[in-house]
């Protein structure tokens, strides 16, 4: 006879699948037909010269920056009590961000995308060198646009506050209004494409589900 986590596991392995299916169909729209236009489209109208699409692309990492810290005070803050809601929701947020962005190296390292553009050391880009596409199993800073390492930092993290306060309604449109302000920034800086930000987001979301389920945060 089947447990209750057994079944929760399942219910979300299922609907993991789903979302990965989907996912996987709006990549290969984006990637064959919207991918291209939109970068073409931002890089003849200068869209990104306007400095608050770069300003909203600097918090992601850095945020990750700080996650061993505020984990590290976090561990201490527990020696003397249970945490508080906002404290466990932040505990998990952190180690969902940092799990998921350690996932997202991986697999930039089995999908080897080009970039929208050349940023550093002539990376061959779709802009930079006419090059598009992916090269699969090769590694490297300069064949790593998918999926976007911002979008999953910043699903794995926001969501997880989404799902620990599904009442507050006031903190789920901070978080969303920020978090889709960085995400549309990474496409208008051509930092990614446009199924980049869709499959980091996706991947993001999954990871902080499972950190949310593994931590026994209330999930809708």
């Amino acid at each position: 006879m089947r447990t209750r986590p057994e079944l929760d596991y399942r219910t979300l392995l299922l609907r993991t699948l789903i979302t990965a299916a989907f996912c996987v169909v709006g990549v290969l729209i984006c990637y064959f037909w919207i991918d291209r236009p939109v970068a073409f489209f931002v890089y003849h109208h200068h869209i990104n010269t306007i400095q608050v699409f770069r300003w909203l692309t600097y918090p992601p990492p850095e945020v990750q920056n700080w996650s061993a810290l505020v984990l590290t005070i976090l561990m201490v803050r527990r020696a003397w009590g249970s945490f508080l809601r906002w404290q466990k929701t932040l505990f998990v947020a952190c180690l969902s961000l940092i799990v998921a962005d350690d996932f997202r190296i991986s697999l930039g390292d089995v999908f080897g995308r080009y970039w929208p553009e050349t940023w550093t050391h002539d990376n061959p880009s779709l802009i930079g060198t006419g090059t598009y596409g992916f090269h699969p199993f090769q590694r490297g800073d300069d064949i790593g646009s998918f999926p976007s390492g911002h979008a999953t930092r910043i699903l794995a993290f926001a969501t997880v506050w989404l799902i620990a306060m599904p009442r507050r309604r006031t903190v789920q449109v901070v978080v969303i209004v920020f978090s889709a302000s960085m995400l549309v920034s990474l496409v208008a800086m051509n930092y990614h494409f446009v199924s980049d930000v869709i499959a980091g987001s996706v991947l993001g979301g999954i990871v902080a589900m499972y950190a949310a389920h593994l931590a026994r945060l209330p999930t809708p």
